[in-house]
């Protein structure tokens, strides 16, 4: 029986991930870093309301088995590249040093299809350099997920991102070869794909959608 660590509890995919592990035998607690409180539904969820901007204060506190990290914000949202890589950046791998440093096992981080430290894209570029630098933390394992376009309710509405699933969708069936990476994928199937990898034991740390669509189905 094992802790879970859960940063990002309150997006698309730490949401689905808040949902699943509290009822999965594997845990037998589930500590989620929040920065407004919320009511949680299971006995077994810890709530910590803590202050993003200072990790430090909370490192104590980020201790378990594994860390389930699936933070992250959009350009609308940080209104600036420099507040929007403080989060998918240096927030991110601030908690995987954490967590390096307080012996978590393994540290399973949300990327995006595309991550490349070299692209041009400045989205791409910084979730490229976030798998980078969470890759040099000793852990026993990491796991990176690069999920394409989500399919899922979101709380906030995402323009692009809906117009980019509405071109997906209509595209799926030409998308093969280098295109698959691109086909939409469900959350739910991302979330289960999440914990089938949290609970084997993997050869690899970087999966793309594809190989999650797969690993979700076996969950």
């Amino acid at each position: 029986m094992k802790t879970a660590i859960l940063f990002g509890a309150t997006g698309l995919v730490g949401s689905e991930l808040l949902r699943r592990i509290p009822d999965d035998p594997h845990y037998e607690k589930l500590l989620v870093f929040v920065r407004k409180k919320f009511k949680a539904r299971h006995l077994n969820v810890q709530v910590h309301e803590v202050n993003f901007d200072d990790p430090d204060s909370f490192a104590h506190l980020v201790k378990g088995d594994e860390c389930f990290c699936a933070l992250g914000t959009t350009m609308r949202k940080a209104r600036s590249k420099e507040a929007f890589r403080k989060v998918d950046f240096e927030l991110v791998v601030k908690i995987a040093e954490i967590a390096s440093s307080n012996n978590v096992k393994k540290f399973l981080v949300v990327s995006s299809v595309g991550a490349n430290p070299s692209s041009k894209n400045f989205y791409l570029r910084t979730k490229g350099e976030m798998e980078k630098e969470v890759q040099k933390f000793p852990f026993p394992e990491t796991i990176i997920v690069r999920p394409s376009f989500l399919l899922g309710k979101r709380r906030e509405f995402r323009l692009g991102e809906m117009v980019g699933i509405g071109f997906a969708r209509i595209l799926n069936p030409l998308m093969i070869g280098p295109l698959k990476d691109y086909k939409p994928i469900r959350v739910k199937m991302l979330a289960k794909a999440i914990l089938n990898l949290a609970n084997s034991a993997n050869d690899k740390s970087v999966f793309s959608s594809p190989e999650l669509m797969q690993l979700g189905k076996m969950f």
